[in-house]
């Protein structure tokens, strides 16, 4: 009878679920970590844990939820022979990724500096964002500081990409005020990461988050798959 009624107004009986939040889901993702040297460091309270140690805690929290949604890849940032060359491709979008996302994360030990741009463009590039629906999600506890511009990349990237969005998950961030590595700072994010721009052009995400439960519920957002009815 139900299925009648449904018919007679020309719906369908079956459960809705929109296309675009379809599409978004099947997307491959790869995330961008960050694993320069200032993520051992520890905030303002001493009793606090190093932002690594907090972030691997979020880390195992939510790549078991969010693997069952995409494909995930992984590319981390910071060791490296010099300090911007350490740009890592750990692996491309694999099914079933939380355990190795997660053993990646844990054998970390931070160096280096932060190439913000160069390696998102590196994701984007992982991704065939030209001809791929892609997402990349950035985690960063601070700006570029390699000289790379963010803001120009995200702009050079939309127009050539066939469904790019860029989530930006700022962690416990540092404030930069100086711009000899980072030539956007001033002209555009005073006293906030130039990270954020990547989101803001590309029509993703920006989240800050300052606690283990905040970044865990960050990265279920933007890696799993939020359906909008």
């Amino acid at each position: 009878m139900l299925t009648r009624i449904f018919m007679a107004l020309g719906l369908s009986a079956l459960p809705f679920t929109p296309a675009t939040a379809t599409s978004s889901c099947a997307a491959d993702a790869m995330l961008v970590f960050d694993g320069s040297v200032s993520m051992a460091e520890i905030s303002f309270d001493i009793q606090d844990a190093t932002r690594i140690v907090d972030a691997r805690v979020a880390i195992r929290r939510a790549m078991p939820d969010v693997e069952k949604f995409r494909r995930i890849g992984l590319i981390t940032y910071g060791p490296g022979d010099s300090a911007c060359s350490g740009i890592n491709l750990r692996f491309p979008p694999i099914s079933n990724a939380a355990d190795r996302v997660i053993a990646e994360v844990d054998a970390m030990v931070p160096e280096g500096l932060t190439p913000l741009a160069a390696s998102v463009e590196r994701a984007a590039e992982v991704l065939d964002y030209r001809t791929n629906p892609a997402i990349v999600v950035l985690v960063t506890d601070g700006n570029e500081t390699c000289g790379g511009t963010p803001c120009a990349l995200a702009t050079s990237m939309m127009g050539q990409a066939a469904d790019l969005t860029v989530h930006v998950i700022g962690f416990k961030v540092v404030r930069d005020f100086f711009s000899w590595d980072n030539p956007e700072q001033k002209d555009y994010f005073e006293g906030d990461t130039v990270a954020k721009c990547l989101s803001d052009r590309t029509g993703g995400k920006f989240v800050s988050t300052e606690t283990v439960d905040e970044l865990t519920e960050a990265l279920r957002g933007t890696l799993g798959c939020a359906l909008i009815g």
